[in-house]
């Protein structure tokens, strides 16, 4: 079942919304993920664009970030939203946001287990399998 139709994704301000993309992160990396929370915050928030996606009455329930460089990363849905459409519109938001601003490229480190994901929305693999904070990741590039 989508909950599109019930969503709202905004670009998003770190200074002002902090607290919330902490939160969500921390959920799904930290907690979930087992990310040590020093690989997590990794000083990259201040300079990045931030997407936060929340569900009717405001209720925040995913994120994502668009380095300066072009990387599209902590991506993170809070897992009773998973598979229902969330992941899409946060991703759709934040290539959109790049294709205004004029990003010459879009790059990402995907969790194997979701490169399915991120193959459906145009990325294709680059490279060689990496470990990142204890998990097997896999540069993708978005196709022109």
């Amino acid at each position: 079942m989508s909950l599109t139709s019930d969503l709202t994704v905004e670009t998003v301000e770190w200074k002002k919304s902090k607290g919330v993309l902490q939160l969500l992160r921390y959920v799904v990396f930290v907690v979930e993920q087992k990310v040590p929370l020093e690989l997590e915050l990794d000083g990259m928030d201040d300079t990045s664009a931030h997407f936060l996606a929340s569900h009717l009455d405001d209720l925040p329930i995913g994120t994502g970030r668009l380095l300066p460089s072009g990387q599209i990363g902590r991506m993170a849905v809070l897992q009773g939203y998973r598979n229902k459409g969330v992941g899409s519109l946060i991703l759709s938001h934040i290539l959109e946001f790049a294709r205004q601003n004029d990003y010459s490229q879009i790059f990402l480190h995907a969790q194997t287990h979701a490169m399915p994901f991120y193959e459906r929305h145009g990325f294709t693999a680059r490279g060689e399998e990496f470990m990142d904070a204890g998990i097997v990741h896999r540069e993708m590039v978005i196709a022109d």
